[in-house]
Order: structure tokens, then C-alpha cells, then sequence
């Protein structure tokens, strides 16, 4: 079975993607970080 992209990717590469569609979606990084981190 193919592995996808992004199991291949470190944090530190895929989490600014991620903060700017959180962003854009009206939420805030406090908000995202309480997601990940717990």
C-alpha cells in the first residue's frame, strides 16, 4: 500500500499550513494549541 505525503513531513513543516487554514477559518492559535497540545 502506498504511504501518503504527508507521514513523510516533520511537525515544523505541515503546523504553518496548519495554523493558516485555522486562521482562516476565524479560529486563533491559543485555540489550535489547545487541540494539539492538550
Amino acid at each position: 500500500m502506498a504511504q501518503h505525503k504527508i507521514y513523510e513531513m516533520s511537525f515544523s513543516n505541515v503546523y504553518p499550513h496548519y495554523l493558516a487554514k485555522v486562521e482562516k477559518k476565524g479560529r486563533s492559535q491559543d485555540e489550535l494549541h489547545k487541540i494539539i497540545f492538550g
